[in-house]
């Protein structure tokens, strides 16, 4: 018959024990099984909502979420020094917005978008333009830029859903 040698039984059940323990905090929150993006996301009724929803379009890399904040008419414009001998703006549209952004979303690991302060509102029944001052952070294995500007965005509210969506971009920032 075979001895058991309680000793080390004992031992191992307090060893496994405290390394149980040893992974519970009392003072920690509580985890969230998962994420509801849709507590986060709104409905788009004012030019404020699109803009909480392009922070988290960014944040969360969510290419459809941000297909839904621009109109079909969208033009996105911004000003290359770099092009020609005193440079010019460049503008493009919907389409090559949403593969450029695409490609953001897809090469940067972390994205963070920070909205500061509102230069100048003006809104009218169905049209509507802000200035606001951003810090965009972009990080992948290789580097980390850091963008800083303004950007000043026209919407229109669109009649059939009642959303409010961007129809130009103008980018002032100092990349």
């Amino acid at each position: 018959m075979r001895h058991i040698n309680w000793h080390i039984v004992f031992a191992f059940i307090i060893f496994i024990s405290f390394s149980y323990l040893s992974c519970l905090n009392p003072f920690a929150p509580k985890l969230q099984e998962s994420l509801d993006l849709s507590q986060l996301i709104t409905e788009q009724k004012s030019p404020d909502e699109v803009l909480t929803n392009f922070k988290y379009a960014y944040t969360f890399k969510d290419s459809s979420l941000y297909a839904d904040l621009l109109d079909s008419s969208f033009v996105f414009l911004y000003f290359d020094p770099n092009y020609g001998s005193s440079g010019r703006f460049v503008s493009w549209g919907r389409d090559v917005d949403l593969l450029t952004t695409g490609r953001l979303f897809r090469n940067f690991t972390v994205i963070d978008l920070i909205w500061h302060s509102t230069i100048y509102s003006f809104e009218e029944e169905n049209f509507s333009e802000m200035s606001k001052s951003f810090q965009l952070s972009l990080v992948n294995d290789q580097e980390s830029i850091n963008i800083s500007g303004n950007a000043i965005f026209s919407f229109v509210k669109n009649e059939k859903d009642e959303k409010w969506r961007i129809v130009r971009w103008k980018d002032e920032s100092d990349l």
